[in-house]
């Protein structure tokens, strides 16, 4: 996860924000809110670094399958 702003129609990362440097030609997605801003204290951003590495690592459960639990419990 990394922070930036758009400058002259593209993005800008912002050059003090702790990160690993990003693979030439990585493919990246940009989520962008209605109200153009995302704030998260750095608590939060630690907790969604952490659930992303997770989820990397194969430890999540599938929508799918949660869809499934919460249908059977109706």
């Amino acid at each position: 996860m990394t922070s930036g702003k758009v400058v002259a129609g593209k993005v800008v990362l912002d050059p003090d924000f702790e990160q690993d440097p990003l693979e030439e030609g990585i493919r990246v997605t940009i989520l962008v809110p209605e109200d153009g801003a995302v704030r998260l204290s750095p608590e939060e951003a630690a907790d969604l670094r952490e659930a992303i590495a997770q989820a990397d690592s194969g430890d999540f459960v599938d929508g799918e399958e949660v869809l499934r639990g919460l249908r059977s419990q109706r």
